[in-house]
């Protein structure tokens, strides 16, 4: 669509609005609620006239109304609906000012009397889902990334690696804040303690970054509203370790958390600190074998051992938030700290070749490889944020952030006698000092409200330099002393420069709502690579491309709510996918990236309805249709060395660009409560996933049908005791050279309150295995024809009993409000 096309069709909505209008204002306390849901009855039939979401600022407008008489309904998840009756618009009342709507939270104490109303847990809205956290007891203690599997389109596998729609790349924001990082490791660092509601936005806006191919996850943190002091403390113990994986050292498992808010007048100040060790036992059960076709021989080499992490994070925040007025806002944040991740892989290796023609046994190898990969950084950020609404009710706002991250961590590999461990077969050692600084401003400009509906404009620059030094040693047996692998060392830097502009429409008509926007994005990526005896390298890539996005819903007589979306999507790879050197990651694998590797684009197509039924029941599906260029998948292929000779126990791991893929699916979602005391939630998520292309002169075309369940069932005894099981189904899915196993995981809590609800307890059962369902454990296998074959079995630690204590010291809600990495933590 060309930029005039685009004026074009703003300037027709403009043509087409009519002045007869409800609006008003929903807020929480002092706190604007955006996604509020305001919808217009007519008295005389009881039908919906029209329903809209509230702006960012809590503002919402209901326009082209006829004459009638009418009431209007507004309502948010965890809180109380309010009804404004006998709402008249004619020729002399052409409009209704509700005014300041304070919407009261659904748990409040007043005059001693406890008024609860239970939340759904989702909501669904033109361009996303809400979840309640609420609704999840299991996540007590944990993270962010425990309160995303009982999401229905979310899916956590064995290593941690979380994906929205069967696809791992997706932007993750922070209260609306953008970050940019790997999932889990973000939410990784975020207490789930701390956490409100969760936002899964499949066709976002032109607004957003149009980064990730899956859409966007909003985080919502707790947030209150009035002046006073909030404190609450979180403590986190893990029992010993039930089942006896053969590790060295025991699984260690604690945690601490606090926040501190005080919120006076003009000022609200946030203070927040956590400090928590995960460690997790389990094994590796492996088979690789390669076949030597110009020597005829096949070497296949089995091997079982310890595969264990132990995990360690500690960090403290702050942000100060200062209201001079009620058209200024000024907005401080700071967060730093540190996190360190030691897989420790212990691994006992049988080796036998064999001859390709008879099979007889030509040379048997056994070794012990004890290899340890240490990841770390220490990071600090901070931000700075203003906003501005003028008379007209226009509003502009800026905001900057700034980086810093030290990325790094040793890899050292020791290839040991079988019985003997003092006999030393190898001796490998490769660090790197990985720096990484990110910046990035943005302004944003909200015009006066039109009756048609909301007109947005913005600009963004982002700038990120990551640069790396790369050093592979190995001891010489003979002195002793450790030597440079030239082969091996390098430098490696990259620096990405980007600028956006965007226009955002939205609206809404009698019972339709309607976005659409458009983004124009221009990078600039330079790659400056150098090894230790090659010569340097500059590699650039640019492009200037449109992101065009576009929703509407309708909402029908009977609540039945129809929704349809378009996003156009890019995803940029990290530089460690991008670095061509090899790096060992452990006896058999060396991992590298691809220099040239280009960023996937993706469009989304999505047709969903949704609908509410009496007693808090809900159904909703959603059909879609995601189609990705330059698809990115890790392969596999034969280890050569520098002088081409076959490394036959050692297979390259590679991040490239393998094709195209395609996803068809449906994502279905229920809460149902088959009595006062028993909620359930259960969602699926199930689709045909297609790769198409080629790597290494070969033909890759994988299609399978893939899915998802998450099951959520809570039963309460009392209004201070429930129980809730949990159980998390991935089905196999395919890669470009193999597949990856089922995955499943089920859960128990037990939940008590005490003091009024102050001090809650809650008792976790992780893991359910009991030595008869084989929870917690995945295979990854893959393989190339008549060249290699490799399969894993990664066994990990279950039956993990957990107690997690949490005491608020009062009963003012928490308004904490944190920033969040935007560049390095998808480095790490």
């Amino acid at each position: 669509m060309k930029l005039n096309q685009f004026f074009a069709f703003i300037t027709f909505l403009v043509t087409t609005a009519t002045f007869a209008q409800v609006k008003g204002k929903v807020v929480d306390g002092d706190y604007p609620l955006e996604y509020a849901t305001a919808t217009l009855f007519s008295t005389q039939n009881k039908t919906v006239e029209a329903g809209v979401v509230t702006n960012n600022d809590g503002t919402f407008s209901i326009g082209n109304l006829k004459n009638g008489i009418y009431y209007l309904e507004v309502s948010f998840i965890g809180f109380e609906k309010k009804i404004f009756e006998d709402i008249i618009i004619n020729g002399k009342n052409k409009t209704f000012d509700a005014g300041i709507i304070r919407l009261v939270s659904g748990e409040n104490q007043l005059n001693n009397v406890m008024i609860k109303t239970e939340r759904n847990t989702v909501v669904n809205k033109i361009d996303r889902q809400v979840y309640d956290v609420k609704s999840f007891q299991n996540t007590r203690g944990g993270s962010a990334i425990d309160v995303l599997k009982n999401l229905p389109s979310i899916s956590v596998d064995a290593q941690g690696d979380v994906s929205v729609r069967g696809a791992t790349g997706f932007r993750v924001l922070l209260n609306g804040k953008p970050t940019q990082g790997n999932i889990s490791t973000i939410l990784g660092q975020l207490p789930a303690n701390a956490i409100d509601r969760v936002e899964v936005v499949t066709a976002p806006s032109a607004k957003y970054d149009p980064d990730g191919k899956a859409g966007l996850l909003n985080i919502i943190t707790k947030k209150g509203a009035t002046n006073g002091q909030y404190a609450q403390l979180n403590v986190k113990g893990g029992f010993p370790s039930i089942q006896n994986y053969g590790n060295k050292e025991p699984a260690q498992r604690y945690g601490i958390d606090g926040t501190y808010t005080i919120k006076k007048d003009k000022w609200d100040i946030s203070l927040g600190g956590s400090y928590g060790r995960n460690d997790i036992q389990g094994r590796r059960e492996g088979n690789v074998w390669t076949n030597n076709i110009a020597q005829n021989y096949k070497t296949q080499f089995p091997s079982d051992g310890e595969r264990s992490t132990n995990e360690l994070n500690y960090s403290g925040r702050f942000t100060v938030d200062y209201t001079p007025s009620t058209t200024d806002n000024f907005s401080v944040g700071f967060y730093g700290g540190k996190r360190k991740v030691d897989r420790q892989a212990d691994i006992y290796y049988n080796n036998t070749r064999s001859s390709l023609t008879d099979g007889s046994v030509l040379k048997t190898f056994n070794y012990y490889n004890s290899n340890l990969r240490v990841r770390d950084g220490d990071f600090a950020l901070g931000s700075f944020d203003y906003s501005h609404k003028f008379v007209d009710k226009s509003k502009l706002t800026a905001s900057f952030l700034y980086e810093y991250t030290l990325l790094g961590g040793p890899t050292t590999n020791l290839n040991l006698g079988y019985t003997d461990p003092s006999i030393v077969y190898q001796d490998e050692y490769n660090s790197n000092d990985n720096p990484l600084y990110g910046t990035r401003a943005q302004l944003d400009y909200e015009f006066k409200p039109f009756s048609f509906g909301k007109l947005e404009a913005g600009y963004q620059f982002r700038k990120l330099k990551n640069n790396g030094d790369f050093i592979y040693e190995r001891r010489n047996l003979s002195s002793g002393i450790y030597e440079i692998v030239p082969e091996f060392t390098s430098q490696v830097n990259l620096d990405r420069l980007i600028h956006s502009g965007y226009l955002q429409l939205n609206g809404s008509k009698t019972k339709w709502e309607y976005a659409a926007g458009l983004r124009l994005e221009s990078m600039n990526r330079d790659f400056y690579l150098k090894g230790f005896n090659s010569p340097a390298e500059n590699l650039s890539y640019d492009y200037v491309k449109l992101f065009p996005s576009a929703s509407a819903q309708y909402t029908m007589d009977n609540n039945v709510k129809l929704k349809a979306g378009y996003s156009k999507r890019v995803d940029r790879a990290p530089s460690y996918q991008m670095n061509p050197f090899k790096e060992r990651e452990h006896s058999e694998t060396f991992e590298q990236g691809d220099k040239n590797l280009r960023p996937e684009f993706t469009d989304l197509i999505e047709l969903g309805i949704s609908k509410n039924f009496k007693g808090g029941n809900t159904l909703f599906a959603t059909a879609y249709y995601r189609d990705v260029h330059n698809l990115i998948n890790r392969v596999n292929t034969l280890s050569y060395t520098t002088a081409g000779v076959l490394n036959d126990t050692i297979l390259d791991r590679i991040y490239t660009n393998v094709g195209r893929g395609k996803t068809l699916g449906l994502e279905i979602g229920s809460q149902f409560k088959p009595s006062t005391k028993w909620t359930n939630f259960i969602g699926a998520n199930i689709y045909n996933f297609n790769i198409d292309g080629s790597y290494n002169g070969k033909a890759i075309n994988s299609n399978a049908i893939q899915y998802s369940i998450n099951a959520n069932s809570t039963y309460n005894f009392s209004s201070t005791t429930s129980m809730q099981f949990t159980l998390n189904y991935l089905s196999n899915r395919i890669t470009a050279q193999g597949e990856d196993s089922r995955f499943y995981s089920p859960n128990l809590s037990l939940r008590k309150s005490f003091l009024d609800n102050q001090l809650i307890a809650t008792l976790q059962w992780q893991n359910i295995d009991m030595g008869m369902l084989k929870t917690n454990e995945q295979r990854i296998s893959t393989q190339s024809p008549g060249q290699y074959y490799t399969t894993t079995n990664y066994v990990y630690e279950v039956d993990m009993v957990l107690l997690n204590l949490s005491y608020n010291f009062n009963k003012t809600k928490n308004s904490a409000k944190f920033i969040e990495s935007e560049f390095g933590k998808k480095e790490f």
